[in-house]
């Protein structure tokens, strides 16, 4: 699947995008994000918190518990504020 990093997750991570490839384990959005945690301290940094990330699967607004089927692209960004 092909990550794409927005905002302070791209910067906290140190890339705009990368392919990996899903785990078994990895049913839904949330569980492909925390099993990105462990993969470096970087992504552990950048993604340690589900509840202040959003998530874009095929460029669709989804929530952490989006089942990722055969999703090609997963987007992660902070939360987005006006002005």
């Amino acid at each position: 699947m092909k990550l794409v990093y927005f905002a302070s997750v791209r910067e906290a991570i140190g890339l705009s995008s990368e392919d990996r490839d899903i785990p078994c384990e990895a049913r839904t959005v949330g569980d492909f994000v925390i099993w990105l945690r462990g993969q470096s301290q970087e992504h552990a940094v950048a993604l340690d918190d589900l509840s202040r990330l959003r998530f874009a699967l095929d460029q669709n607004m989804v929530t952490a518990d989006a089942l990722l089927g055969d999703g090609e692209e997963l987007a992660i960004f902070p939360p987005v504020t006006g002005g």
